[in-house]
């Protein structure tokens, strides 16, 4: 009898580990408030990461390493009771096959986070309800990096988790905090959903798959094709630009990968990449001074 509850509570633990698909690191800097010890921030803390990491967020099973590592780091600048004041940078990345490298996917700088908390209340999350604007924040980063990531597996694979993402917004809407309506700004959570599920930029997640399926993973066994295949696919982004200029969905995306791109084009076999460089600088005029290290 033992052996056989053994044997069950075994089984569900692995099925438990395995459900979750985040791999979350959570900080919490309260500095600006000129409190930063205070207790109910270490709580917070913990409570966020444990809710990030044990919600089973999709019905898809991710084994330990194919968890997506990410980290949502927690800027409060103020705090009257349980009512915050706060900013949250969310980052995340995907591994490369053939390599120990990680590649950035997403890299958000979210101004828009105002919300309540009272210690040690229970974090749920339910798409269907508006629980809190803590909860509804979250749970919206974390299916946009679910969904970003799938993208640069198979084509069109994240559209699922940008869905849910939509719920989320639109619910959320209803709770009266900024960053869920169309007319909270370009770099709102509105805006970045909404045109991660438009198809004025539907090209972006054939870039995401091609860049990373076709490109970085190639890598390590054709690296010359899959520096071609890496600038090809950058390439293709000129056509939003061009329908867009200054879009703020690529402003996100070099913000994550002005860094790669940089180090993919200043190291290995040489290719032709003026038209790259010229489609760069002309996509993300910010970031001249890594398209200027360049060489080739």
């Amino acid at each position: 009898m033992f052996k056989n509850l053994l044997f069950i509570s075994i089984f569900f633990a692995s099925i438990f580990s395995y459900a979750q698909e985040l791999n979350c690191s959570v900080t919490i800097n309260a500095e600006q408030t000129g409190q930063p010890n205070n207790q109910i921030f270490r709580t917070l803390e913990t409570q966020l990461t444990e809710f990030v990491n044990t919600t089973a967020w999709t019905d898809k099973n991710f084994k330990n390493q194919e968890k997506i590592d990410c980290n949502m780091s927690i800027i409060i600048s103020a705090f009257d009771s349980n009512l915050f004041t706060a900013t949250i940078q969310i980052q995340a990345s995907r591994p490369v096959y053939g390599s120990s490298y990680t590649s950035p996917i997403y890299n958000y700088n979210d101004k828009q986070f105002n919300f309540s908390y009272v210690e040690f209340q229970p974090l749920v999350f339910n798409v269907n309800n508006f629980d809190s604007n803590l909860i509804s924040v979250i749970a919206f980063h974390a299916y946009t990096i679910i969904g970003l990531d799938a993208d640069t597996f198979e084509l069109n694979g994240g559209e699922s988790n940008f869905s849910i993402a939509k719920q989320i917004v639109n619910t959320a809407a209803t709770g009266g905090s900024r960053g869920w309506k169309s007319t909270d700004g370009k770099q709102s959570r509105y805006s970045i959903n909404d045109v991660l599920l438009s198809q004025v930029y539907k090209e972006f997640h054939f870039v995401m798959y091609e860049y990373h399926r076709n490109g970085l993973d190639l890598m390590s066994k054709s690296p010359k094709i899959a520096k071609s295949n890496i600038a090809n696919a950058i390439n293709i982004l000129k056509g939003i630009n061009d329908r867009r200029p200054n879009s703020y969905l690529l402003r996100t995306f070099f913000d994550a990968k002005s860094d790669e791109i940089q180090s993919i084009y200043s190291d290995g076999p040489a290719i032709d990449i003026k038209l790259l460089i010229s489609n760069l600088n002309r996509m993300a005029p910010t970031k001249r001074s890594n398209w200027a290290e360049i060489k080739y």
